[in-house]
């Protein structure tokens, strides 16, 4: 597209003409359209978290009166601190069983076709089913063991829920690896557990930290499972404790709205410092 030319005018007289690319005003406009389409949410949560409920049934935007007492309420309500607790410990657990389990086995899959075709497939699959086909097998298999009603039970649910999400991402990192690296290893001597931990792992790294963010957001933000599973104060996460602020009549929105702040907190710090990574693990499956 020609850039279009704008005539700047001083004092009653044009003085030149200046360039204006239009594809650059129109990649600006569309990104600030889908950046405040994406941010709109949360700026809208954040403006309900200072409503009382007359004034959210009104549907306004602008809170007609700020109502600051949503915050303290809603920590004296619930155990905020608690659930915000048992969700972090259950994520980070469950990232890392998944990647104790994943990267081993991704290495062998991609790199010597165990299964051959079908086991990829297989395990790709399994993540189509719908997790409430998987309740009941789950609550009687970690009952057998004693481990229902508690948080390294839920992480290891969310670790095995997880693996065809870490099998998917990281195989396109193990893909890129030059095999060459491996091969001298081997003619040097070493055996398949010195080349995984002394060279694929660290070449891995980067892929394996984007992979364990992408996990540990899955596990932090999934209610069904957690639901299901514990019973308690002490193991339910937040998820779960943002449905307790539904009361007998209403839904009390504002305190909703703030533990829902406080609990975006640290995925946000997560992502902000791993943004570099994350969007590697994001894009990772879209190459062979």
């Amino acid at each position: 597209m020609t850039a279009a030319r704008v005539r700047k005018f001083d004092g009653g007289t044009w003085l030149s003409e200046a360039p204006v690319d239009l594809w650059t005003l129109a990649r600006w406009t569309g990104t600030a359209a889908v950046v405040l389409f994406f941010i709109f949410p949360m700026i809208f949560m954040f403006m309900v978290s200072f409503k009382t409920q007359p004034d959210i049934a009104n549907g306004g935007f602008i809170p007609e009166q700020w109502f600051w007492q949503n915050y303290p309420d809603a920590w004296d309500s619930v155990a905020v601190g608690t659930y915000l607790r048992n969700s972090i410990v259950a994520a980070s657990l469950g990232a890392l069983v998944t990647l104790v389990i994943a990267v081993p086995a991704t290495h062998a899959i991609v790199r010597y076709r165990v299964g051959g075709k079908f086991l990829p497939a297989f395990i790709l699959a399994t993540y189509v089913a719908p997790p409430i086909v998987a309740l009941f097998p789950l609550f009687f298999l970690l009952r057998s063991i004693g481990l229902v009603n508690s948080l390294f039970g839920l992480a290891l649910v969310y670790g095995v829920m997880n693996l065809p999400v870490a099998f998917w991402l990281l195989s396109s990192f193990v893909r890129r690896l030059p095999e060459e690296l491996e091969d001298a290893a081997r003619i040097d001597g070493a055996g398949y557990g010195s080349v995984l931990f002394r060279i694929t792992i660290p070449l891995l790294m980067p892929g394996i930290i984007s992979t364990g963010i992408i996990c540990l957001i899955l596990a932090y933000n999934e209610f069904l499972l957690a639901s299901f599973l514990t019973r308690s104060e002490s193991t339910q996460t937040l998820p779960v404790g943002l449905s307790l602020y539904q009361g007998d009549r209403q839904l009390r929105y504002g305190q909703m709205s703030v533990a829902s702040l406080i609990g975006i907190v640290p995925v946000y710090l997560l992502a902000m410092f791993f943004q570099r990574w994350l969007i590697r693990g994001l894009t990772a499956g879209s190459s062979r």
